[in-house]
């Protein structure tokens, strides 16, 4: 695996940041990490790269421990953080050109020129940092991240604050990149790691309360087969709820039902059929999907004191 995650414990004070999880990465996979602010995901990425040491566990990146063998594991690492530390006042390839010296790259200038071309920064690459977007800033921190060729790639919040058009350009970039490298990314963007992940961590309270694919969360999460029924005015909801296996109907909109059943109950039929009986007049009918943002807060989502 490229990247190995062993009882990892960070501890400020206190509270763990992180608190004891386990996790395990490799080549040619997308893992989103998800988690609510303060769940301990850049805590974990830090760590793993090499900023910030563990309190107790491993982190092994190609097999190097971080502590350890720090230099080897930034040789095969590349890491975009959050908030993206890029010297403005220089040219976006006089900047490139410096972090391969940094990287003692042989071949500086044509590296340079091939993350050019691979971050799309052939029209920007004669201007200072400090003139460009946020979008094309990001794409010089990808092309840093990028330029030694690392084996895996850690991105926390790739594409906060960029606009749609950014945010489909950054998603190709790392989808690409992914096919060849292992990489792990936080974002909160829900649509993105259903786009790009084939699998999830989610992290709560310094805990893994996840790990799996979305099809994987949504059999972990789903007690209950969700459908929406919709009529042409009210209705009296005791003709639903009197149906066998319906647990909760609630009216969510003017002759609109959330319709809750047993898990391994569809009432759709039951539905129609007493629709039928009593004359009502129903215009749509349609099991609702779980979505990862539901899942997400049935994850994370605790009682205060909990």
């Amino acid at each position: 695996m490229s990247v190995t995650v062993t009882n990892l414990i960070k501890t400020y004070g206190t509270q763990n940041a992180v608190d004891d999880i386990s996790f395990e990465a490799g080549k040619g996979q997308i893992v989103g990490f998800l988690g609510p602010n303060g769940a301990g995901k850049s805590t974990t990425m830090k760590i793993s790269t090499c900023y910030i040491p563990p309190t107790s566990g491993t982190v092994r990146v190609c097999g190097y421990d971080v502590v350890e063998s720090p230099i080897e594991v930034r040789k095969n690492i590349g890491y975009l953080p959050e908030h993206n530390p890029l010297y403005l006042d220089m040219y976006v390839h006089e900047y490139l050109l410096f972090i391969a010296s940094l990287h003692q790259l042989k071949n500086k200038s044509s590296r340079v020129k091939e993350m050019v071309n691979m971050c799309g920064l052939n029209v920007e690459q004669n201007k200072k940092i400090g003139a460009l977007s946020k979008g094309y800033r990001q794409r010089v921190g990808l092309a840093q991240a990028l330029i030694h060729d690392p084996q895996v790639l850690i991105l926390d919040e790739p594409t906060t604050g960029l606009d749609p058009n950014q945010i489909l350009e950054i998603r190709n970039l790392i989808r690409n990149v992914g096919k060849e490298k292992t990489v792990i990314f936080s974002t909160h963007i829900m649509q993105e790691v259903q786009a790009l992940c084939e699998r999830v961590i989610i992290i709560n309270k310094g805990k893994i309360v996840a790990n799996g694919s979305v099809d994987e969360l949504k059999n972990l999460t789903v007690s209950s087969k969700i459908i929406i029924a919709e009529f042409d005015k009210d209705i009296d909801t005791t003709i639903i709820s009197a149906i066998e296996g319906v647990t909760e109907v609630k009216n969510i909109g003017t002759g609109k039902y959330e319709i809750r059943s047993k898990e391994d109950r569809d009432v759709r039929g039951e539905i129609f059929k007493a629709a039928s009986e009593k004359n009502l007049n129903l215009i749509g009918l349609k099991v609702e999907e779980s979505s990862l943002e539901s899942i997400f807060q049935q994850l994370t989502k605790k009682k205060e004191g909990q």
